[in-house]
């Protein structure tokens, strides 16, 4: 196998992955938090919008977000008149990341709040606790367990996005070349040797997420097992 003198794709989406990751938790807690108290045909709309990146080929969400952000819309506009640019550009991986791997943030964050206790955070609003509150002392630490898996789950998304990012961000090496993009464009290029290379360390990233996540979760649940033990024991 030829040396690597590039690490750039692999240094380019650790970056996008970690920044969209930071994002993703802290818009799809909020979001999750505030679907949770709402019913209604708004919220299942609002539902539907959310998910809407799971379910769209990446591609066009890709497009989408080259619509959305291009010079001839308005936040385009806007940006030009600042003498700025999103598509084309390093943040422009970052916000394709983001807006696939939002979805996974979303649902996992949902499911983890809404297994609280509900009466904990009604107890909590009559002692007159605001919702911030409520949010940050009760809900999310009984919830971080699946809020924690939800990011990991983000992570690895974002880690492999391809479709999005190759319609708004380009393949720019140095600046844009995710490791996917990478291994595209090396096997395109009849470069097998540097798609396989590029491949696997995408698959060990990948497992060590995921196998760090399957060892903790087992951990957390022998530990929550023996809790249980210790308090039956001791009111026996």
């Amino acid at each position: 196998m030829a040396p690597v003198t590039d690490w750039s794709p692999l240094w380019i989406s650790l970056a996008t992955s970690i920044v969209a990751t930071m994002l993703t938790l802290v818009v799809g807690v909020a979001a999750a938090a505030w679907r949770g108290r709402r019913r209604g045909p708004l919220a299942v709309v609002v539902d539907s919008i959310f998910l809407l990146p799971l379910v769209l080929p990446p591609t066009v969400v890709g497009f989408l977000l080259l619509v959305i952000f291009g010079r001839r819309s308005p936040i385009g506009a806007l940006l030009a008149k600042l003498d700025a640019t999103i598509v084309f550009s390093w943040p422009a991986t970052v916000i394709a990341a983001a807006t696939v791997s939002f979805p996974l943030m979303y649902l996992t964050a949902r499911a983890a709040l809404e297994q609280v206790d509900p009466t904990l955070a009604e107890a909590a609003r009559t002692l007159g606790a605001g919702e911030s509150r409520v949010l940050r002392e009760i809900l999310l630490p009984l919830a971080w367990p699946g809020i924690l898996a939800g990011t990991v789950l983000a992570f690895a998304r974002a880690l492999g996005e391809f479709g999005a990012t190759l319609m708004i961000a380009g393949d720019i090496p140095g600046r844009t070349e995710t490791i996917p993009l990478a291994i595209y464009f090396a096997v395109e290029s009849g470069d097998m040797q540097r798609a396989w290379m590029w491949c696997a360390i995408d698959v060990a990233i990948s497992l060590v997420l995921l196998g760090g996540l399957y060892y903790w979760t087992n951990a957390q649940r022998a530990a929550s097992g023996v809790r249980k033990t210790t308090r039956r024991t001791d009111a026996a």
